[in-house]
């Protein structure tokens, strides 16, 4: 069964970068496509972006498009969230999430998720 777990949150200025790692294990992370998540406290979850099985198929929301960006490595079975010019209201728990899906950059129900990072975006 897979697992994901993810790492690389912290605390950042206002207009720095992060780069988060969601590493899978337990089956092969190419036959999933992978949605990037994220919750502030008091607010609903929110996907920030998607990611097809393959890596061909990138999308982001409105509220971070430009700002940042997944790719993946299916080799090493791990999934990156690049997010750069970080503004406080980025501040929340972000997550991966997986799901068999054939080649979509899926934005809907997803079925394994990772524990979550916290990402503070602060000065």
């Amino acid at each position: 069964q897979l697992q994901l777990v993810e790492s690389g949150g912290g605390l950042v200025q206002p207009g720095g970068s992060l780069r988060l790692s969601c590493v899978a294990s337990g089956d092969t992370l190419a036959y999933y496509a992978i949605g990037w998540f994220r919750q502030a406290p008091g607010k609903v979850r929110e996907q920030v972006s998607c990611i097809s099985p393959g890596g061909g198929r990138a999308n982001s929301a409105n509220s971070v498009k430009g700002r940042f960006t997944a790719s993946r490595d299916n080799n090493k079975n791990t999934v990156f969230l690049q997010m750069s010019s970080l503004k406080p209201e980025d501040t929340a728990v972000y997550y991966c999430a997986a799901i068999r899906r054939d080649n979509v950059c899926w934005w809907g129900r997803y079925d394994v998720w990772g524990q979550g990072t916290q990402v503070t975006v602060s000065s």
